[in-house]
């Protein structure tokens, strides 16, 4: 795992215990750090979380208010600090060196905020950057942006590790930072970043910040877009003179934050430009393409190692994702489309589609995706979102309310001919009816099986 010596004896809380959280607990208990740490989920509170068991764990409880100050740990022999149960809002923060929240806690509304008053609020990203110094010598490349995050991410991971060059992949994807192996020297980190992620972190200095696109998104934890947009700004405010800055040009807000920005490279897609590998079609992953071939040129890959990388990438789970052939129809699983921004490429990408789509809407029009209307010949809603949605699409195209992603998925292989496409592309996020994106695309998968 990946630890630093800066934190020995410091004291942190730790809100939140699910992946990032086990693993920052990890982290902080391996680094000499004394932990206080909690999750409303008793099963998470779980004593596997102490290294090698060591530790006293005092104040394990399902009581909120056990601990009114918890007590200080003591050493091990294994120079390893106990881990303490505690909720942070039931004991004094003062002198604690950090508050260590998930990014899924929203900070605009949750009572940390205000109980934390003088502490500083961070998240496991911030911790891998003060850990840096105890890493060999190492490059960061942070994403960031509304849309093509995690392709753009695992693009330049796979070009990075067929080139040879050790690589590690985190952030808002894959296994936590802070639970992975430190690089060789020369390796290159490469990190995709929600603005939540950022809003939580202070001292990331990327040798290459990349920015994709903004587009509204998330505004309930935000004042407002331009706040949101704000939070995106802030991976280059980190960022040392001299580090590069990788910026898509395609909209408005991207154009003018890479304006404010000396030597700043733009991204901007060709018309008419083409697949740049067998995975990597149609007019969004051509920017994802482009900037994947930025960055690694600015790492000081070759052209040839690059088109190789491109060559042999495959698509990530639940983004465009072919399920299967049944009867002659194909069935795509696009369940990361979660807004109507990163649905409206999938519309273009297939003809005589039958669209799915629904969930808990995070705008209220679909105007993004209307450039690909002429595409679908049926949609089917569901989720919350589902009367609204059918109401917004009936002038547009044949649309029916199917409640349910398994309904919509029978409804459509009913109706769907040779050639056809089911596609579900949400242009929504899944939390109404499933724990995430991927659980929606598991399911999606699972009831096209049941047609066979």
């Amino acid at each position: 795992m990946i630890t630093a010596t800066a934190w020995a004896g410091k004291r942190f809380a730790v809100l939140g215990l699910a992946r990032s959280g086990a693993a920052t607990v990890r982290a902080l208990l391996a680094g000499g750090a004394e932990v206080v740490a909690w999750d409303s989920d008793e099963a998470r509170r779980s004593p596997s979380l102490r290294l090698r068991g060591e530790g006293r764990g005092e104040g394990a409880s399902s009581s909120t208010t056990a601990l009114a100050t918890p007590p200080l740990p003591t050493l091990s022999p294994m120079g390893e600090r106990a881990l303490v149960f505690a909720d942070p809002l039931a004991i004094d923060l003062a002198g604690f060196d950090g508050v260590v929240v998930s990014p899924g806690v929203p900070i605009n509304r949750h009572p940390i905020a205000a109980h934390a008053v003088s502490t500083p609020i961070i998240g496991d990203i911030e911790l891998f950057a003060q850990a840096r110094t105890d890493l060999p010598p190492h490059k960061v490349v942070g994403i960031t942006g509304t849309n093509g995050k995690s392709t753009t991410t695992a693009l330049i991971h796979h070009i990075l590790t067929q080139s040879g060059i050790p690589a590690r992949m985190g952030g808002n994807i894959g296994l936590p930072i802070l639970a992975q192996d430190p690089l060789p020297a020369g390796g290159v980190y490469v990190l995709e970043l929600s603005s939540y992620q950022i809003d939580l972190t202070t001292s990331l200095d990327c040798d290459v910040a990349v920015l994709l696109n903004i587009t509204p998104d998330h505004l309930d934890r935000y004042a407002g877009f331009e706040a949101y947009a704000a939070s995106k700004a802030r991976l280059f405010a980190m960022q040392s003179d001299g580090h590069a800055a990788i910026i898509g040009t395609g909209d408005a807000t991207s154009a003018a934050i890479a304006d404010t920005l000396p030597h700043t490279t733009r991204i901007a897609v060709p018309a008419g430009a083409t697949a740049y590998g067998p995975a990597l079609a149609g007019p969004h992953n051509a920017q994802n393409a482009l900037t994947a071939i930025a960055v690694c040129e600015a790492l000081g890959l070759d052209a040839d190692t690059i088109r190789a990388g491109l060559a042999t990438y495959r698509a990530l789970p639940h983004r465009m994702a072919h399920v299967a052939d049944v009867n002659g129809v194909a069935y795509v699983d696009d369940s990361k489309a979660t807004n109507p921004d990163s649905t409206a490429p999938a519309l273009s990408a297939f003809g005589r589609i039958h669209w799915i789509l629904g969930g808990l809407a995070k705008s209220d029009d679909l105007d993004a995706c209307r450039p690909g209307f002429g595409n679908v010949v049926r949609a089917y809603t569901i989720g919350t979102a589902a009367e609204r949605f059918a109401e917004l699409l009936a002038p547009d195209m044949a649309v029916e309310i199917a409640g349910t992603l398994d309904a919509a998925v029978r409804r459509a292989a009913e109706q769907a001919q040779p050639g056809d496409t089911v596609l579900l592309s949400p242009a929504c996020a899944s939390f109404d009816q499933f724990s995430d994106f991927e659980a929606r695309g598991r399911a999606f998968a699972a009831a096209v099986e049941a047609l066979r």
